[in-house]
């Protein structure tokens, strides 16, 4: 609210997107993270935010972007330190189009292009080469295991992304998230919006009533021992179906909500697809 406020109350959408991001560049600890999105930088979680404003109406949603739409300083509201960094970036950067910022910000951060749409048609061969050297080439063929469990849906996209992934497979029993971003249905879309198809495996889960009192290691432990003699031995058909779509895809990820990969059963379900293939690399992630 303080950026459209110092951009005299209205702003373009994508304009807003490409600020924000550059704000969030300079600061430590940023409020907003970032992904490679069709037109460069782009944040989920900024742009639902955003979403929220406008059902709040503390924004018009107006067809060529964001208009405030009450009278509060919001400015005045910031840190000092937020306040003077939101303030240099409006005068570095308010002035720019569109066109111009787009090309500020992928000639400076060329990763955050590697998914654009128009890259090849505002930048010069020299910086365009740049976007393609930038893009994520592993090829070695990996299980990777990810949890979400306490980073943003961008930094998780993000880790996707880098590692060159190119299918998730979700393998929670139930993939519901109070978390922004992490139930399956906009997951699905998120992954899909960056080039990673996403299928969902409940079989291979864990039912929530057996998550219960789980307070320390041994707990956990317990739990998957219990899972490998039972569900594990009853879905050697689903874990074929996971070892065959590693070896049609290369690069594919399990995904649950633990960050500890000890306290959650990607691990023992890695190990049991890695024992039916034996030189098959695993990486936690």
């Amino acid at each position: 609210m303080s950026l459209l406020q110092l951009l005299g109350g209205e702003v373009e959408k994508t304009k807003l997107q490409k600020l924000l991001f550059l704000y969030s560049q300079r600061k430590q600890k940023p409020e907003y993270e970032f992904v490679p999105y069709k037109y460069g930088c782009y944040s989920y979680s900024a742009s639902a935010d955003l979403k929220t404003m406008i059902k709040k109406e503390y924004l018009l949603n107006k067809e060529n972007g964001y208009v405030k739409n009450d009278e509060k300083d919001y400015i005045k509201l910031l840190k000092p330190a937020d306040k003077k960094l939101l303030v240099n970036t409006v005068i570095t950067y308010g002035e720019m189009n569109n066109d111009a910022l787009i090309q500020h910000t992928y000639i400076n951060f060329p990763y955050f292009a590697i998914n654009s749409t128009i890259a090849e048609q505002v930048l010069n061969e020299k910086f365009f080469k740049r976007i393609v050297e930038a893009k994520p080439k592993q090829k070695k063929k990996t299980l990777f295991t990810i949890g979400y469990e306490g980073i943003s849906l961008e930094n998780y996209l993000n880790k996707l992304v880098k590692n060159n992934i190119k299918l998730l497979i979700d393998v929670r029993k139930n993939p519901l998230s109070m978390k922004f971003g992490f139930s399956k249905t906009l997951l699905k879309k998120y992954c899909e919006n960056l080039g990673i198809e996403y299928l969902h495996i409940p079989e291979v889960g864990i039912d929530s009533s057996k998550r219960r009192k789980l307070e320390n290691q041994e707990d956990y432990d317990l739990l998957f021992e219990d899972y490998k003699n039972t569900t594990l031995e009853k879905t050697k058909d689903n874990q074929n179906i996971i070892l065959n779509l590693v070896n049609k895809y290369n690069r594919v990820a399990l995904t649950c909500f633990e960050a500890d990969i000890c306290q959650c059963h990607r691990l023992p379900l890695s190990e049991s697809i890695g024992e039916i293939q034996h030189n098959l690399e695993i990486k936690h992630i």
